[in-house]
């Protein structure tokens, strides 16, 4: 998957974001920022992207999303609840209508038996409406993990900005 793609994904959000009027935060830890950088490619984005947020530590998480410390605790930071947390915190931290956060284990080191190398936890949130999460295992190296999950964050956007 190359560049191209993530610019043609991001683009038509772009389009339905604008149609809708509604406005999009990120929380990204494995992505760095990527999928913000992918939206904000996007000409125009200023009328529909809030903010993004990169929480790569436990403790930017804590510090600039309001994740409870117990939560790492309990889950780890490449968790439901963690990344659901990430999604509402962005929601909370900004006056976006949506908000898509992403946690995971992009490699090459890093993973375990329960959280192996490629493990991504997804969570999309919008403002009043329950919180969809989701983990996926993605195959490759270090940058093929972070582009699909850049692309699969974007895709499950989709629903909750058509869902008016």
């Amino acid at each position: 998957m190359d560049d191209e793609v993530i610019h043609e994904h991001a683009l038509s959000l772009g389009r339905m974001l604008e149609l809708t009027g509604l406005r999009l935060a990120t929380a990204e830890s494995c992505t760095g920022g990527w999928i913000g950088k992918a939206m904000t490619d996007v000409a125009g984005s200023s009328q529909w992207f809030d903010c993004g947020f990169i929480t790569y530590s436990n403790n930017a998480k804590q510090r600039l999303l309001g994740i409870s410390p117990d939560l790492f605790k309990s889950h780890g930071a490449v968790s439901e609840p963690v990344v659901r947390a990430m999604a509402e915190g962005a929601l909370g931290q900004s006056e976006a209508d949506l908000a898509v956060a992403v946690s995971g284990i992009a490699g090459p080191d890093g993973g375990s038996a329960d959280k192996p190398v490629g493990l991504v936890w997804f969570a999309w949130s919008r403002r009043g409406r329950e919180t969809r999460s989701e983990h996926v295992h993605f195959d490759g190296n270090r940058d093929a993990v972070r582009r699909a999950t850049v692309l699969h964050a974007m895709d499950g956007l989709r629903p909750l900005i058509l869902d008016a």
